[in-house]
């Protein structure tokens, strides 16, 4: 060819530059650089440039891991560390000598800036609190990193005691020169676990980067590493079927005292992973973080309250300070200080940030506390508000409204639940644990219901005539390990876990398996309960009430002689048969319900009544008894033995089946009054004779008629109670809750 023609490329060159680009494209980056045309170089497999790079040991894969992560194969490989291309090698042709031992301190420190973190350069950065307290737990990392080998301590303590914080306020100390002369020129980098095995997509990948990491380390005057969560390096980067992972990677390091190393980890996951590898648990010394008493806690909480003031713009007074520790040491059980009291501080200055810039508290109290420790623990602020005081002082009044003939239970009950809230009970101890014996249907359930209903919590409500066989305990608190539904949990304790404040009702306790009372033991005597998991969950907001039929049946039984008492003892000794004596023991009261008199019993009548005109509240219709017909449905409707439970099916048979076609396609069909009275039938029997009236003109001439009925009856609410009832059709029945006895029965409805 002559000297005067254009220089033409080849194929192979035109296709190595193709790759290039396409390579370059892909991995969607915007420039082609001198790297990107290697790798495209060794497709050109006859060529000499790949003859000649494959003579220097250099492969394909070298060149990709050089452009992905900047790490070169050798230090030395290269001057630049540039991974976009080669822009600074021209300046290094000015000057060589100086770039390549700049370049070599630039690649010494390449692998412990992209996989670690420079906790020193954090600390001089002002981004670590300080360490307060914990001089025993510094000293001895102090004197385990002077050892000639295994020079490694291991932080081992419960999730939230600051164990990472013991290693970050190590390094704050080191770049302050608060340590001993040994330690000055230490420099603490924490391993990045993730960005170690991220983008790992082949065979050796993770164990090279992990071998320049300790590499570098090693060459690192004074480094130590620290790596939490250490358990983590057990298994990491192993493949199927190899044994090589991270922990096998650094054992060699670890024990010759090349490399320092402080771990941190947690008992659980200390005993799962860690301490089943001996040779690596033989390499460290264990350091147990224990969790700081609240003495300890409470300086912690004053070295770190600047920093939140500062974040926060509010500032927290000691008193607030001393509160956050001691009350979330009190009701957060499931955590640990100083972590869940600096949670505490952190979120009562966050809440600050709801309210507009003018209403904001500058100063944080003890009552803000208070109220963010009620939202964490989910149980009801300390300072009673109007509220809380009315239902509190009426809870009596309330339950005997509605629950008729038993007011010692209600007493017994009510006046366990003030001295809770007043602060006067056993700190350790559920509010109340009851038990209430008598016979079936006198309203036992029903006072635990109207109980939980009043304060405003939740009911939860086990039959025990579910746990009869010994293995369904498991259900409670959960199948143990090695069992099918064993990751499930247990009813009792998810339920109570959910609903710290509320009333756990065990319904018809007798009849469950005697195993099921011995885990009730530790919930009456200390407040806890330990689930499947070995979480404790905690019952001291509970009201716990077990009912129980025991000893009704022998009380029914005739007493001995002339005398016509009942036999009072008799319950006490069937529950004394059946409940063991540390079981009794535990019991704040065994409240015996008795048998509902006469009046009672009436009262009981047109409570039933009532519910059945708040079902039809919307249909508009209104009842009208007579005092026969209460009567008569007294007498049929309750049974010594069976108690006031048959009174719902005596008036399903003999008001709510006839009225149906009333309500339906009768009279009632756009609301009116139903006239309940007693008849004798030709066979000689009385019945209930149902009068219906349509709500027209004539429903108000009936008032006057029932004020001279209640006249022979001892009672005198029921004439208001009429009047209300002949007046409610023209509200259309939003009066109805307001007459009789139970005000607030048309929540049911």
């Amino acid at each position: 060819t002559g000297y005067d023609e254009d220089s033409k490329p080849t194929a192979g060159f035109q296709r190595v530059i193709q790759r290039a680009v396409i390579h370059v494209q892909s991995s969607g980056r915007e420039e082609v650089s001198g790297a990107n045309v290697l790798v495209a170089i060794f497709a050109e497999r006859e060529s000499h440039a790949a003859y000649f790079l494959q003579e220097q040991q250099m492969t394909r894969y070298d060149a990709v891991n050089y452009i992905s992560h900047g790490i070169a194969k050798r230090p030395g490989a290269s001057e630049s560390r540039t991974p976009r291309g080669a822009d600074d090698e021209q300046g290094g042709q000015n000057g060589a000598e100086p770039q390549e031992e700049n370049g070599k301190k630039k690649q010494q420190q390449d692998a412990l800036t992209a996989y670690c973190i420079n906790l020193n350069n954090k600390a001089k950065a002002g981004k670590i609190d300080p360490l307060i307290g914990r001089e025993s737990e510094i000293n001895r990392t102090i004197q385990v990193l002077c050892r000639r080998s295994k020079n490694n301590p291991l932080y081992v303590g419960d999730p939230g005691v600051g164990k990472t914080a013991i290693a970050e306020g190590l390094a704050k100390r080191i770049v302050e020169g608060d340590v001993p002369e040994v330690l000055h020129n230490a420099t603490i980098f924490a391993l990045d676990m993730g960005t170690l095995l991220a983008g790992t997509r082949y065979r050796g990948d993770f164990e090279e980067r992990l071998k320049q990491v300790v590499k570098e380390l090693e060459d690192y005057p004074g480094a130590v590493l620290f790596i939490d969560e250490i358990h983590t390096v057990i298994g990491a980067g192993a493949t199927s079927g190899g044994a090589m992972d991270a922990s096998n990677l650094l054992k060699p390091a670890l024990s010759s005292g090349a490399i320092r190393c402080i771990g941190s980890t947690t008992y659980k996951e200390f005993r799962q992973f860690f301490e089943k590898d001996r040779a690596l648990v033989r390499r460290f010394q264990k350091i147990d973080v224990n969790e700081p008493t609240i003495e300890d806690a409470i300086e912690i909480m004053k070295g770190l309250k600047p920093y939140f003031e500062e974040f926060h713009k509010v500032r927290y007074t000691s008193e607030a300070i001393k509160a956050s520790v001691e009350l979330s040491a009190r009701y957060i059980n499931d955590r640990k200080l100083p972590d869940k009291a600096i949670d505490v501080i952190d979120e009562t200055g966050a809440s600050q940030m709801l309210v507009p810039e003018a209403k904001r508290k500058k100063t944080i109290g003890i009552k803000e506390i208070e109220a963010t420790i009620a939202t964490m623990a989910r149980i009801p602020p300390k300072t009673v508000s109007a509220d809380d005081e009315k239902v509190l002082q009426g809870l009596d009044v309330e339950l005997k409204r509605v629950v008729y003939g038993q007011d010692t239970a209600i007493t017994a009950l009510t006046s366990a639940i003030k001295l809770a809230r007043a602060g006067l009970r056993e700190p350790e101890k559920p509010i109340g644990s009851y038990l209430f014996s008598g016979p079936t249907g006198v309203g036992k359930t029903e006072v635990a219901k109207q109980l939980a209903a009043s304060l405003g919590v939740e009911l939860i409500r086990f039959d025990m005539s579910e746990y009869m066989e010994r293995h369904t305990v498991s259900r409670l608190i959960g199948a143990p390990p090695g069992y099918v539904g064993f990751d499930q949990g247990g009813l009792l304790t998810d339920g109570v876990d959910q609903h710290p404040h509320c009333v756990l009702l065990l319904d018809e306790v007798e009849k469950a398996h005697p195993d099921l009372f011995n885990i009730l033991l530790q919930v009456m005597d200390h407040g806890k309960l330990t689930d499947h998991n070995g979480k404790q969950i905690d019952f001291r907001n509970v009201i716990l009430i077990m009912t129980t039929n025991a000893g009704a049946s022998d009380a029914q039984r005739a007493a001995i002689g002339f005398g016509s008492t009942k036999r009072e003892g008799d319950d006490v000794e069937a529950i004394n048969r059946l409940f063991t004596p540390e079981f009794r023991n535990r019991l704040d009261a065994i409240i015996p319900f008795g048998s509902l008199p006469v009046p009672v019993i009436h009262q009981v009548v047109q409570k039933f009544v009532m519910q059945l005109e708040a079902q039809l509240s919307e249909r508009g219709v209104t009842f009208d008894l007579s005092p026969d017909a209460i009567a008569w449905l007294a007498d049929k409707g309750y049974d010594e033995r069976m108690g006031a439970r048959p009174l719902g099916r005596v008036i399903q048979e003999h008001i709510k089946k006839p009225l149906a076609d009333e309500v339906l396609f009768g009279k009632l069909k756009k609301g009116g009054t139903v006239r309940v009275t007693v008849e004798k039938k030709e066979t000689g029997e009385t019945g209930l004779k149902l009068e219906s009236l349509a709500d027209e003109a004539p429903v108000k001439p009936k008032k006057e008629e029932p004020e001279e009925a209640p006249k022979p009856r001892k009672a005198a609410k029921k004439p208001t109670a009429k009047k209300a009832v002949a007046q409610k059709p023209e509200p259309k029945g939003k009066d109805g809750g307001k007459r009789s006895l139970v005000p607030q029965l048309p929540r049911k409805g």
